[in-house]
């Protein structure tokens, strides 16, 4: 029996709400797959051991996508065509018994997978990406994360072109069959979801170690990967192990299996996934070698293997009820993997870091048509839930927990959460729960955060009363109205907060009718919309710190002095807070210049910024990072936020101004500091190496910046006698803003020297798509037609069209619309190949109603444009209708 569905004209398609959920009808306790490998396509027969769940009438409704559907049988009885309903993503059996075994045989091409969701084939190799909704395009099945089995699963395939053959848990057999191929059998011990569902096959190579758990056991650490690449692994191998002990120390947290793997594929939608014990990795998160990747890379494998790693308590062991609980588990996991990278470099730096990532994405994304809770209502496609609000604001969310309890406090709350579900899928509120009760609190207001999407306003007034002694904080909330909201309410937030005196010192904060001892740093909590807090025997006028650490994700409205803002830049006591109001003051001088420039005016840069500025720069007490970080203007695009009208032109004109400005003015001062810093050092990947590099190529940047041809001659020795790519791409990045021969000199020599390896060439990508110069948008569309870019590769395609359309405003929204249309050219290709990748690039667009008619109008008619394709996918469908709604 072979059954195709027969395509019909598409609906619209339609949303999901969280409201509706209800238990799964029927659970399946046991999975036992097969997979026959071949060429073209591959043969999966499933055999599922099913029980209703609950006394109910209803069908068996199985998920499948694009599956060829063999056969089918109830406890060993075929069913004919008569005895169920294949539909295009669904196949129903109706009159099943309480209890039975469903046994399913389907045929699949993962070579013809583009989506690379489900099982794919990639320069050989078999793999799978099953999170959110793609094991259903490998087998039919109840794809939901509520449904949790133990799976068996038998690999056979052909011993030469599939020498490796992996899936999770723990090899239970291994075995070459009569007819020459080979059978591979896992076992995972441990009931989960579908979406944890992990094969990989292929020709690979192991980089092996191991790790000893804390009760003594031995855990095999492989790291697989093409052979090519086995000399790049040795740095994700100690990150795993240094993540492993992290856990354990930190939260007490064990790894269970006798083996923990990472596979490396070139072709990913994603930057990792944490299926149990089997982590599927885009190689740009993997694969490390001082000449190939730069420090930020170095860091991102570190924080990436960890993420995934330590989701093996965190979204594994205790999962997800659905998917609109999905911050559970990536807020949650976000937070931890924050908080390793912190302990194992610099925690002032990843924490700037996270809030300009924070403020930059996030804040812009929680202003436009995509605005959604960390908990979103509903979704159409949940592949576009995957977004910076469920991360890195469900972080700040699990950020709180801790600030507002304590550390103590944040781990009796997790342990708690571990022994309540240990081996469920449970929700956000059950985990609000484990930190009230553990601590004897109440939360229920915090709920909110889940709830309201977003980003509040804080307003702060202050009043100091030198007479009494007194220095009165009032604080008023608002939380504007998003998306389907109609009103919103106050929120349960901490603040952090210490006064700092006139010689910087943190003044003793004790408020009014307040006795017993007093410290200099607290945290308020706000729950009502205003709320006023009296500091008494405040003995001289303090200048406040506020949010220190962003202890809430929060947009900050304090009105203050400029005078006390560069004192905060050289006093304030919290190192976000000193680099904060650093770029408050920027924020302020480029304000004003962008509207001289809007007017005509002739600009110039104040001398009080510009000294504060370089006693930034001369402050040698300041970590070499903290210090290039304190030294860095608001990007164009932050800038762009906080504009009623977004004009990318006069931003950019008014922050090359100062850029230059700067350079002019310190040029000395600058070039003494590099030329100390540049010592030739041998490369270490260690957090004082690290600094000392972020400062030099700062240094070099802010020399590049005055546009004359001494720094164009050092950004060319730079790019030519570097000894890693750190400074190689910090020289190439500097030399492809000018339009001077020694550019197309150095691209065309990065390109011959790595034109072999794909993940160095998408930097040369990249760098190209960032490029200020007038003609980049021509320039990216003579690189989209350029032999080496392959709109199949997601890294391709994000390094030089997602870069361009997000990482370039002023190109991308050059007033003549060139960038609008190639980005929608792009698009209408992209969407038949990987949708889930074109919905990520569609959002460029989001902001579309912030800009001048004429951009408005040239973006509208290409969203329109998309709109109108034949067979839009339901990724591009659901962003582009909320644009246009």
């Amino acid at each position: 029996m072979n059954h195709f569905v027969t395509e019909t004209a598409p609906a619209a398609p339609l949303a999901k709400y969280r409201k509706d959920y209800s238990p799964p009808p029927f659970l399946v306790e046991r999975v036992e797959l097969r997979f026959e490998l071949g060429d073209g396509t591959t043969e999966v027969a499933a055999r599922l051991a099913v029980r209703r769940n609950g006394a109910h009438a209803e069908p068996f409704v199985l998920d499948g996508e694009e599956l060829e559907l063999l056969e089918v049988a109830v406890d060993g009885a075929p069913r004919s065509t008569g005895d169920y309903h294949l539909e295009p993503e669904t196949l129903t059996l109706p009159d099943v018994p309480d209890a039975f075994e469903l046994t399913t045989r389907v045929r699949i091409r993962p070579e013809a997978n583009t989506k690379l969701s489900g099982l794919y084939r990639t320069n050989g190799t078999f793999c799978t990406q099953c999170e959110a909704e793609g094991f259903r395009r490998i087998t039919f099945f109840p794809d939901r994360p509520d449904v949790m089995a133990r799976f068996t699963v038998e690999i056979v395939g052909d011993p030469q072109a599939t020498p490796v053959m992996l899936s999770n848990g723990n090899r239970i057999a291994d075995e070459l069959l009569p007819d020459g191929r080979r059978s591979v059998r896992w076992e995972d011990p441990f009931p989960k979801p579908s979406y944890l569902f992990a094969l990989v096959a292929g020709n690979l190579a192991c980089h092996a170690g191991s790790f000893t758990t804390r009760s003594g056991r031995e855990v095999a650490l492989e790291i697989w990967v093409e052979p090519e690449n086995i000399d790049r692994c040795e740095h994700a191998l100690q990150s795993l192990a240094k993540a492993m002990q992290w856990d354990e120390e930190t939260f007490g947290l064990e790894y269970d299996l006798d083996v923990y793997m990472i596979v490396a594929v070139s072709d990913f939608n994603m930057g990792a996934m944490e299926n149990k014990g089997l982590n599927i990795f885009n190689a740009k998160f993997v694969l490390a070698r001082p000449d190939t990747a730069t420090d930020a890379e170095y860091e991102g494998i570190e924080g990436v293997v960890a993420h995934e790693y330590f989701h093996n308590w965190t979204g594994n062991r205790v999962t997800c009820r659905d998917w609109f609980q999905l911050t559970l588990k990536e807020g949650l996991t976000v937070f931890r993997d924050q908080c390793f990278t912190a302990d194992a470099t610099s925690a002032p730096v990843k924490r700037i870091a996270d809030v300009r990532a924070l403020r930059a994405t996030q804040f812009a994304e929680a202003a436009g048509p995509m605005a959604h809770p960390i908990r979103p209502e509903s979704y159409i496609e949940m592949n576009n839930f995957y977004t910076v609000t469920v991360y890195e604001k469900g972080a700040e969310v699990i950020r709180m927990y801790q600030t507002l309890l304590g550390r103590d406090g944040f781990r009796r709350g997790m342990d708690l959460y571990f022994e309540r579900h240990d081996g469920s899928a449970v929700t956000c509120d059950d985990f609000r729960a484990a930190m009230a009760d553990a601590n004897d609190v109440d939360l229920a207001q915090f709920e909110r955060w889940y709830t309201q999407a977003g980003t509040p306003r804080l307003a702060v007034e202050a009043d100091w009363d030198e007479a009494r002694r007194e220095y009165t904080l009032t604080f008023r909330q608002e939380v504007p109205v998003r998306g389907d909201e109609t009103e919103t309410l106050p929120m349960h937030l901490p603040v952090t907060l210490a006064l700092l005196g006139a010689d910087g010192n943190e003044l003793p904060l004790r408020l009014a009718d307040e006795a017993g001892p007093v410290g200099t740093t607290r945290v308020l909590e706000l729950r009502a919309r205003e709320h006023s807090f009296t500091f008494v025997d405040v003995a001289e006028r303090p200048v406040p710190s506020l949010l220190r650490g962003f202890s809430a994700p929060v947009e900050l409205e304090l009105e203050t002095s400029r005078a006390d803002l560069a004192f905060r830049m050289g006093h304030d006591t919290d190192a976000f807070n000193r680099w904060d109001a650093g770029q408050t003051y920027a924020d302020e001088l480029l304000r004003d210049l962008i509207a001289r420039v809007q007017r005509g005016e002739e600009l110039a840069l104040t001398d009080d910024f510009a000294e504060a500025w370089g006693r930034t720069l001369l402050d040698e007490t300041l970590d070499g990072s903290l210090r290039a970080l304190a030294l860095s203007l608001p990007a164009e695009r932050q800038l762009g936020l906080g504009m009623e009208v977004i004009d990318p032109d006069a931003i950019h004109t008014a922050r090359r101004f100062v850029l230059r400005e700067l350079s002019r003015r310190f040029d000395a001062e600058l070039t003494q500091l590099y030329k100390r810093l540049d010592d030739g050092r041998e490369y270490r990947f260690a957090t004082a190496d690290t600094a000392q590099r972020s400062l030099k190529n700062a240094c070099l940047g802010l020399l590049s910046a005055g546009e004359t041809e001494a720094a164009d001659d050092r950004a060319f020795r730079q790019f030519t006698n570097a000894n890693n790519m750190t400074d190689v791409e910090a020289a190439l990045g500097c030399l492809a803003q000018r339009a001077v021969p020694r550019r197309s000199e150095a691209l065309n020599a990065f390109y011959e020297r790595w034109k072999g390896n794909p993940l160095v060439l998408d930097k040369w990508f990249r760098i190209q798509a960032t490029s200020i110069l007038e003609d980049t948008p021509e320039r990216v569309s003579e690189l989209i037609d350029h032999p080496d870019f392959k709109i199949t590769n997601p890294n391709r395609v994000r390094s030089l069209v997602g870069v361009f359309a997000v990482g370039n405003q002023v190109r991308f929204h050059r007033a003549d619309g060139a960038g609008y249309r190639l980005l929608g050219d792009f698009l209408l290709k992209l969407d038949s190949v990987n949708a889930q990748v074109a919905s990520r690039l569609v959002s460029a667009f989001n902001a579309w109603k912030r800009f001048d008619a004429q951009r408005q109008t040239a973006m509208k008619a290409e969203l329109e444009r998309i709109a109108q394709k034949p067979g839009l996918s339901k990724d591009v469908f659901e962003i582009v209708s909320k644009n246009l709604s």
